[in-house]
């Protein structure tokens, strides 16, 4: 058993993921590919293999260097596994750093100050700006 591991469980040992549980539904849902296949979380892992774990909106990609299911302090994380990430995948990830709130979709979030004015101003004369003497 030294030679292979429980995928959901060496994600969650090489502190990939922070629970076992969302490790497992990263393997369900598929966002944890080997070899470019979709795995399931009893799927087992072997040394020399590369796992892809996508976190949006990047791509990790790890090679496994030793299999493990007990989770290790991470001074020992260097001898798991080698993170083989392609450098364009962490410049993807700086550019939405950057990017923040400026592409935020609409509808998601606070408001701005000038989406929260527009929204007064929008609001304002249907509950408060009753007149009675156009009624009249």
């Amino acid at each position: 058993m030294d030679n292979e591991a429980r995928i959901d469980k060496w994600l969650w040992a090489a502190r990939i993921f922070k629970t076992r549980s969302i490790a497992s539904d990263a393997c369900k849902n598929g966002r944890v590919t080997i070899g470019g296949m979709n795995v399931k979380p009893s799927r087992p892992v072997k040394v020399g293999e590369v796992v892809d774990v996508k976190k949006p909106p990047v791509t990790y990609s790890f090679r496994v260097l030793k299999c493990i299911e007990q989770r290790v302090g991470a001074k020992l994380l260097p001898e798991v596994y080698e993170n083989v990430t392609d450098p364009r995948q962490y410049e993807i990830l700086e550019m939405s750093r950057i990017s923040g709130f400026v592409d935020r979709a609409r509808g998601t979030g606070r408001p701005t100050k000038k989406e929260r004015r527009q929204m007064d101003a929008f609001v304002e004369p249907t509950i408060f700006g009753f007149d009675d003497e156009d009624d009249l």
